[in-house]
């Protein structure tokens, strides 16, 4: 039996009098109330439908010199839920197949009409209406968490060439109709050992879960990622991957910085322990020479060793101040400064070294200023200590040294790039530590104290390099604001 007790049902019917047998059989059937509206004009019916204004309609074959299948081409293109069922004078399966893909719920043949078949293809029409209309809100909700979801979520056939993409997904990619463009996921995995990987796992038939690697967007900037893809299996083998990318790159600076600032504070904590215990032995060496000194004369054989003891006890205090002063706090004066103008003005103190060498500069400044909140003489030092450490990693007569300052949608971007000797990998993670350096007799100072200043200026501070090619030191300032 129908569960609704009332039914807004509409006859659309030229027919005065098969619209009273209609009625009548309606009207036979218990436990329900049909209210009934008669519609006996084509336009008046299209109208009607595509209001929706009732729960279901009837609708007969003949409509005058129109029939039933001229009105449902015409209301097909609306978002049609309502249930309809098509009256027809006599059995037509061509007739009845195209009403069908037209939209038309169920068909009835006038002749073999009866309230028990009526009832029965009311209450099957409105069961299937309400089960299509629950798939569409379904549908809906769950296509505006697929539209609105930050992740980049895809669709992609077997080769992971993109069916379908969300907001996010297009924006990373750059391409708003992947399907006729071939755009695939691979497009944007720049290591051939991370395609190889992904393609073994889905060949087994397996789902990837949180993969974490590295992607290059429409922009050509890399990102680090994890993916995720479900492998949706087919009935004809061409399965759907149902992929999810997250753009982690920010978490992931956030983890470094948190680690390196760890580390800066516990080389902190162990330099000024070892400048103490260091110190109290050295001034007890010192106080020593200084007597010493009194009894030896000039001429001496003790003169000499004096000497070197002295010369080295003043060696060893120096270098201990210099590492106090690389772990002291940094007291910044901020002051609305061009960042193009601090990098020249970096530039102009390593003239000198770069004339030397040979070094072929080549600048690329945006035209107009970009203003930032910073101590102009710190940044200086902190740009100063990367432009000497690419001078010396370059070969003399072969160096070229690019710097440049643009503008981004973000944040204001100073590259210095360098064809020098490059970093090994194994030592990437380093090169901001103090005491490490890969020069002969150097201190590591420099790029850690330059990693000190651009952090305290809340710069994100990014190296790329590669051994025997060159290194890039990337450096993303945050705007002035008034």
């Amino acid at each position: 039996m129908l569960i609704q007790n009332k039914i807004k049902i509409s006859i659309i019917e030229d027919d005065e009098d098969d619209f009273f047998i209609i009625t009548r059989y309606l009207n036979e059937i218990e436990g329900v109330e049909f209210i009934t509206d008669w519609c006996n004009n084509y336009q008046a019916a299209v109208d009607q439908i595509r209001s929706e204004a009732h729960d279901i309609y009837l609708l007969d074959y003949r409509l005058g010199s129109k029939t039933g299948l001229d009105l449902l081409r015409e209301v097909s293109c609306s978002k049609r839920i309502t249930p309809l069922i098509l009256l027809t004078g006599k059995g037509n399966r061509e007739v009845d197949m195209q009403a069908m893909k037209l939209g038309v719920t169920d068909y009835i043949v006038k002749s073999e009409l009866n309230s028990e078949k009526l009832e029965r293809c009311i209450r099957y029409s409105l069961d299937r209406a309400a089960t299509l209309k629950a798939l569409k809100e379904s549908e809906k909700k769950y296509r505006n968490l697929f539209e609105s979801s930050r992740d980049a979520l895809f669709i992609a056939n077997n080769f992971l060439v993109f069916q379908e993409l969300n907001d996010s997904a297009t924006e990373f990619f750059g391409c708003s109709t992947p399907g006729h463009q071939c755009v695939a996921l691979f497009d944007f995995i720049p290591d051939p050992a991370v395609k190889e990987q992904i393609t073994d796992i889905l060949v087994s038939g397996k789902n990837i879960d949180s993969f974490e690697l590295i992607m290059e967007n429409s922009k050509k900037e890399k990102r680090n990622c994890v993916l995720s893809v479900l492998v949706e299996s087919r009935v004809d083998g061409d399965n759907l991957l149902h992929g999810t990318i997250t753009d982690i790159t920010n978490i992931k600076k956030a983890e470094e910085i948190n680690l390196q600032s760890a580390k800066l504070a516990a080389n902190e904590r162990l330099v000024r322990i070892l400048a103490h215990e260091i110190r109290n032995p050295l001034n007890n060496i010192q106080l020593s020479v200084e007597n010493l000194a009194l009894f030896a004369g000039s001429d001496s054989m003790e003169k000499p060793m004096v000497d070197i003891i002295q010369r080295n006890v003043d060696r060893i205090n120096k270098l201990i101040t210099e590492l106090l002063k690389s772990t002291k706090t940094l007291d910044l004066s901020f002051e609305k400064q061009s960042l193009q103008d601090v990098v020249e003005e970096s530039l102009s103190s390593a003239s000198d070294r770069l004339n030397l060498q040979k070094i072929n500069l080549r600048k690329n400044y945006y035209p107009k200023p970009l203003l930032i909140k910073a101590d102009k003489l710190k940044l200086q030092i902190a740009f100063s200590n990367i432009l000497i450490n690419a001078i010396e990693a370059m070969e003399n007569e072969n160096g070229q040294l690019c710097v440049s300052v643009d503008k981004a949608r973000e944040h204001y971007r100073v590259c210095i790039e360098d064809n020098g000797r490059g970093i090994p990998a194994e030592n990437m993670p380093q090169i901001f530590e103090p005491f490490f350096s890969m020069k002969k007799n150097g201190l590591g100072l420099g790029l850690s104290a330059a990693y000190g200043i651009f952090q305290s200026h809340d710069v994100h501070l990014q190296v790329e390099s590669v051994p025997d090619s060159g290194t890039k030191f990337i450096m993303d300032f945050k705007s002035y604001e008034e």
